[in-house]
């Protein structure tokens, strides 16, 4: 059963929300703000996290931010708040999915639905496994001795197989400081896990660049 991380702050939502996803088969835990959130992420064994945008205690982009520094679980980003630019803001942060309010409870959880059997169905399909709390990665089951920087850039491009991220995506999930970096430092960061990632697999280069857009990971 799949354990699911409900963070919404209104009560008579929060508890339709947990009745429809408990009634489609997940367990679900509730958190009412947004002070709680990471430590519980460390705590726990969740496979997706519902995530409010307007929360009290930390703001839902910060809470993302934050997440993806160490985690690439799934997150479906829930918000009032529907101008483009954080819609944007949240997907380029790392969320998988987004959904607007007011919503259908059906439709939340035919995405929560969907966003699950995406990860679920990519996986097995990399060969790769990342743990993100020891900053780990095996690739074909041999152990890589990846940089902190390095491994936040896998994960980013490995939640997303075969989707192109640019630079500036990439940056966000690797400087969590918002630093100013050049775009040949990214480069230098995208050479050197290249060159980790064909040493296991001679022949076969996994990483892909697209001129002038940015890389993607595309595993056999």
């Amino acid at each position: 059963m799949s354990q699911i991380l409900l963070v919404e702050d209104e009560p008579k939502l929060a508890a339709l929300v947990g009745d429809y996803l408990r009634a489609g088969g997940y367990a679900v835990d509730h958190l009412a703000d947004g002070l709680g959130v990471i430590p519980a992420i460390r705590q726990g064994q969740y496979d997706l996290i519902l995530l409010d945008l307007m929360l009290p205690g930390h703001d839902g982009l910060e809470i993302c931010r934050e997440l993806r520094g160490f985690s690439q679980m799934p997150l479906i980003m829930m918000t009032a708040r529907v101008d483009e630019i954080d819609r944007l803001l949240g997907l380029e942060l790392g969320a998988d999915d987004y959904i607007c309010k007011p919503f259908s409870p059906r439709e939340l959880v035919a995405r929560v639905k969907a966003v699950l059997r995406r990860s679920g169905a990519q996986a097995p399909n990399l060969g790769l496994e990342l743990d993100a709390r020891a900053y780990q990665a095996r690739y074909k089951g041999v152990a890589m001795e990846l940089t902190p920087v390095e491994f936040r850039m896998l994960a980013a491009l490995a939640a997303r197989p075969g989707q192109v991220l640019s630079r500036d995506q990439l940056m966000n999930h690797i400087y969590q400081d918002h630093r100013v970096v050049a775009d040949r430092t990214v480069d230098s960061h995208v050479k050197n896990l290249r060159r980790k990632l064909s040493a296991i697999t001679p022949g076969y280069d996994p990483l892909r660049s697209v001129y002038g857009v940015g890389y993607s990971l595309e595993f056999e």
